[in-house]
């Protein structure tokens, strides 16, 4: 999903417009989405910057946390108190929302105008997340390889630690979450992704989306040739109820 083609104001957002910004930096903006938060109709806000380096990453342009802002924050204010009764929610993503310690303070002044908040988080910032957690009506969690993987794919030492830290968080709340993750064979194989799979099950995980990797400037999606009904009919075995595979004709399990 793209930034859309929301741009910079400084338009006040009400009587409200006093207290003290946050320094989120934001790199853009989806006026409307409904596949982002489920059962709402939602706008989401990208957060500027993150510090992995997934290869398949379709926001490139956001990774540079010291880039030049989209959208100052009065702007984002104005935009979404204009949407009230008309959106239900708004999602913070990125990027990596995480990344900003000015997240839960925008999160709480979007909730005071009474939307419904979702988080798009790698959990790569276990103490911010924690944060931001109880602010959050719903949590879409990127689970990117296998922990033991993870370094290759992120590009990162130590990230599959952090990540399962601030996965341990959110299975230890009860806010409604998915954990997904984007496969891709040339990163770690079937075999291992049946592995992640017993071992998110084996930590309580209950939720999973599998998405076949869509790499930029091709239009099918890597990955969509596997043996979708045999695995399906392993992950069954998780005691996974909520599992979905999704990506060329993918039906849910």
């Amino acid at each position: 999903m793209s930034a859309g083609s929301l741009r910079n104001n400084a338009v006040p957002w009400g009587p409200e417009r006093t207290r003290r910004e946050p320094t989120l930096r934001v790199g853009g903006m989806t006026a409307l989405t409904s596949i982002d938060f489920p059962g709402r109709l939602a706008a989401v806000i990208f957060c500027q910057g993150c510090p992995w380096r997934c290869g398949y990453c379709h926001n490139p342009h956001l990774l540079d946390a010291g880039a030049a802002a989209g959208m100052h924050w009065s702007a984002v204010m104005a935009f979404l108190a204009r949407r009230r009764g008309l959106l239900d929610g708004v999602v913070f993503s990125g990027g990596e929302p995480t990344l900003q310690a000015a997240l839960p303070e925008a999160m709480q002044q979007v909730r005071s105008l009474g939307f419904a908040v979702a988080l798009h988080t790698a959990g790569m910032y276990p103490e911010r997340f924690a944060e931001a957690l109880h602010l959050a009506d719903w949590v879409g969690f990127d689970v990117k390889a296998p922990w033991e993987r993870y370094d290759a794919v992120t590009g990162v030492p130590g990230s599959g630690e952090r990540a399962r830290a601030s996965l341990a968080r959110l299975l230890a709340c009860d806010v409604p979450y998915e954990c997904r993750t984007t496969w891709h064979p040339g990163l770690f194989d079937e075999t291992e992704l049946l592995a992640m799979g017993k071992a998110l099950a084996d930590r309580g995980v209950r939720h999973w989306a599998v998405q076949a990797c869509r790499l930029p400037g091709q239009p099918a999606a890597v990955g969509a040739g596997l043996d979708r009904a045999r695995l399906r009919a392993q992950l069954e075995t998780l005691r996974m109820p909520g599992f979905m595979l999704r990506g060329a004709d993918a039906q849910a399990a």
